[in-house]
């Protein structure tokens, strides 16, 4: 994945927390990929959820539905205390040479499909704020650290990443190879979670776990929707219409897609020394993950994401 020299970054969306020390983690190996529910902390990755909707309703093709959107509280911009991590990232040729400037071009490439497809809708679109942060943080849906994974909060509309999870947990404890691309397809699974909460779709989710419970159909659209975004993203552009993302290749798939293999419940399950039981699934399968972001990759339609609505996951 090669960025944009020319492209401008914007970093106003994006914060860092520095590290705030340890706790409210939770034993065994994180489920990356998730939401966190509101509350008190220490809370687990669960979604409790209510109120059934019909998403899939209204406008065809790959437009956002009519009338489904949750206008609910703005983001609570007073979290995001801010180490200046990011206030050298100025440019796509920042990108290219640092890690950190590099999420904040994905970022930005996110809010432009994402935005795009709104405004195209005839929809407002509020972005999510992306917040890093290393050891422990307090969000809108509690405390959270290292222990629980990348993960979005309703509450606050906010994604949260300590960075060092894909290193520490992703390759050393479930195994992935790794690769540049491997961050991008869990901030598009993320940011996923973020488009749901705007179209109301988290109100479907009824049953919490199982293989085709509602809570494994939401984790399996969010990586559809980051399917939907890997296809478009060489089409994004900033603010001047300069393209953000230079070069998207196969073998940045390829990573996306063993990414999505290494955080499988059946992978989790196997590697932390237990027994594959898929009544007990809250994310899908490897093969699962795998095969929904290929779907969303494969198709670039919004419809076709429509896991609720699937006999077959």
């Amino acid at each position: 994945m090669r960025f944009n020299p020319r492209a401008s970054l914007d970093t106003g969306r994006l914060s860092d927390r520095g590290g705030q020390g340890l706790g409210g983690g939770r034993n065994g190996l994180p489920i990356p990929g998730g939401i966190k529910a509101g509350g008190g902390a220490g809370m687990v990755i669960v979604i409790l959820l209510v109120l059934a909707v019909n998403f899939f309703g209204g406008n065809g093709g790959s437009g956002i539905p009519g009338g489904m959107l949750d206008h609910g509280a703005g983001t609570d911009s007073s979290r995001m205390a801010d180490s200046d991590r990011y206030a050298s990232c100025r440019t796509g040729a920042d990108a290219n040479d640092d890690v950190d400037c590099a999420r904040v071009a994905v970022e930005n490439s996110l809010y432009a499909y994402w935005s795009d497809l709104f405004a195209r809708s005839g929809e407002t679109f509020r972005p999510a704020t992306m917040s890093t942060f290393s050891g422990a943080t307090t969000t809108g849906c509690g405390q959270a650290s290292h222990q629980v994974g990348p993960f979005y909060c309703p509450a606050d509309q906010g994604i949260y990443l300590d960075t060092t999870f894909f290193a520490d947990v992703l390759e050393g404890q479930l195994g992935g190879r790794g690769g540049d691309f491997v961050e991008p397809y869990v901030l598009a699974h993320e940011y996923g979670h973020h488009i749901q909460n705007l179209l109301g779709t988290m109100g479907r989710v009824r049953t919490q776990r199982g293989a085709s419970s509602d809570a494994v159909r939401l984790e399996l659209q969010a990586d559809c929707y980051a399917g939907l975004w890997t296809r478009a993203a060489e089409g994004t552009s900033d603010v001047s219409g300069v393209a953000i993302i230079a070069d998207l290749d196969e073998g940045d798939i390829a990573e996306a897609l063993d990414s999505a293999k290494a955080v499988g419940d059946d992978r989790i399950q196997k590697r932390s020394g237990g027994r594959v039981e898929p009544e007990g699934w809250t994310h899908g399968s490897s093969e699962q993950r795998m095969q929904w972001f290929t779907r969303g990759y494969e198709s670039g339609d919004l419809q076709a994401c429509d896991t609720f609505g699937a006999d077959r996951l």
